[in-house]
């Protein structure tokens, strides 16, 4: 039998967040809302790299991480490849 180990992601950086203080909804607004105040959170939190290089790696396609919207993090996404 084929047992195949998945690994988990180490999120312990999270727990540093400042989002993780502050609520989910001002980083998965409703469409068309304002990421604004999301940007302004991401700005002040220490472990904004952390947050961007795991939904880069993650492709996380909703919200705000590390400061950037799913449009820029698509953006980035782009001009890196």
């Amino acid at each position: 039998m084929h047992t195949e180990m998945i690994t988990t992601p180490d999120l312990a950086w999270q727990e540093e967040a400042l989002c993780a203080q502050t609520g989910a909804d001002f980083f998965f607004p409703e469409p068309g809302s304002s990421v604004r105040d999301a940007k302004r959170i991401c700005a002040l939190c220490p472990i904004r790299s952390a947050c961007l290089e795991y939904a880069l790696s993650n492709d996380e396609r909703f919200g705000v991480w590390g400061g950037l919207s799913e449009k820029e993090r698509l953006a980035l996404r782009r001009t890196a490849h």
